[in-house]
């Protein structure tokens, strides 16, 4: 006890500082919780939480049997792993090619543009991917004119939902998710740079024996962490995108979640359905982690 009201006397400062980051998730993620009850339960507002019927799992059955069941997951998971796949090298591969760039103002000028997009609102970026990609007068179909190719409708046809997704999510955000990997990189001990280069190595091989290896654990933990939220795709983007004729590709659990939640008022299944997805989410980065603590000294905990 002494040892930590010493403490607490000595980084009192310091704690102040987190404060009103743990009060943030305190009042808005862990009191919130407190609502996943509904989910067993058949929820009337008028009844309230506590004076609902219990149903026990019957919403996750319904789920579960339910004709869009596999649809939903099926959307959800390839649309998160393409992500992954394109979107998690990327940011990368961008700040070791820029960590090579020597000519300061270049080198500034690329990264302000690379970070610029991450600052334009969905809603913007989706109203530009609405107007390229019209069928009469769109940047894309014009260029597909000019090469003897017919227009594309590209918001109508299914089969083009997830390339616009991914590309476009690759596009706005590769730039500022580079941040971490290049002060990474700053942090490299600079003696090890010039014992290379004495051996002879060329700026190839120290990219690949120096900077590479040095970035590991932290592409480690990001890995760990992207993962974890594999299933949370991002219900905003889609709304604003998809359409009934795209539902084949474009409808994901999050969405639905919208519109049985939202739309509909099924607060009850809504929250089962929400619940059971970050149950997955959950299941993924603890074996994840597992997995990084197994193969290597790296892991979230």
């Amino acid at each position: 006890m002494r040892n930590f009201t010493k403490v607490l006397n000595r980084d009192k400062y310091l704690l102040l500082l987190i404060l009103p980051v743990l009060l943030y998730y305190f009042v808005f993620h862990y009191i919130p919780m407190y609502g996943i009850i509904i989910a067993f339960k058949k929820f009337s507002p008028m009844k309230g939480i506590l004076g609902s019927a219990w149903v026990g799992f019957d919403h996750f059955m319904h789920f579960f049997q339910s004709v869009y069941f596999w649809r939903l997951l099926k959307n959800t998971l390839l649309l998160s792993v393409y992500s992954l796949f394109w979107g998690f090298p990327v940011p990368i591969l961008f700040a070791l090619l820029l960590n090579e760039v020597r000519e300061g103002i270049f080198k500034k000028s690329v990264q302000t543009i690379s970070y610029l997009p991450h600052f334009i609102s969905i809603v913007v970026v989706m109203g530009m991917i609405v107007n390229f990609t019209t069928v009469n007068g769109g940047v894309v179909n014009q260029m597909l004119g000019w090469f003897g190719f017919g227009p594309i409708n590209f918001l109508s046809e299914s089969g083009w939902f997830r390339t616009i997704y991914i590309s476009s999510s690759v596009w706005q955000g590769f730039g500022w998710s580079s941040i971490i990997y290049l002060a990474a990189i700053a942090g490299i001990d600079p003696q090890l740079y010039e014992a290379a280069e004495i051996d002879g190595a060329s700026r190839w091989r120290k990219m690949w024996h120096i900077t590479l290896p040095c970035l590991l654990p932290t592409i480690a933990i990001l890995f760990i962490m992207a993962v974890g939220n594999l299933m949370d795709v991002g219900f905003e983007k889609i709304i604003l995108l998809y359409n009934p004729t795209t539902y084949e590709t474009a409808d994901v659990i999050s969405t639905f979640v919208y519109r049985q939640g939202i739309q509909q008022a099924n607060y009850s299944y809504s929250t089962a359905i929400g619940l059971f997805n970050n149950i997955i989410n959950l299941i993924l980065l603890v074996a994840v982690n597992r997995i990084s603590r197994k193969l290597s000294e790296t892991s979230l905990w």
